[in-house]
């Protein structure tokens, strides 16, 4: 059974900041993670980047290879801006 990390802590926030900071689109990220094997459809990365969706640790793990960043942004929020 997969787990489910509760999104208490805005992953899914930080998740699109990071996202953006990379000027990757949702449908460019969905391809990065479906080519790498995360079965993801944009409809799921929306839901997770508005913290509607619980995210699966496979996929919070592929969303951290994909836009090549690490697990504490992904948490805390990506350094280098104001936003926190």
């Amino acid at each position: 059974m997969e787990q489910k990390i509760k999104q208490d802590i805005r992953i899914g926030e930080n998740i699109r900041k990071i996202r953006k900071m990379r000027k990757l689109g949702q449908t460019d990220l969905v391809r990065i993670l479906q080519i790498d094997g995360c079965d993801m459809t944009r409809e799921c990365l929306v839901k997770i980047e508005r913290c509607t969706q619980h995210i699966q640790a496979s996929q919070l793990h592929a969303i951290k290879k994909a836009l090549n960043t690490t697990y504490e942004e992904l948490i805390d929020g990506p350094t280098g801006t104001n936003e926190r």
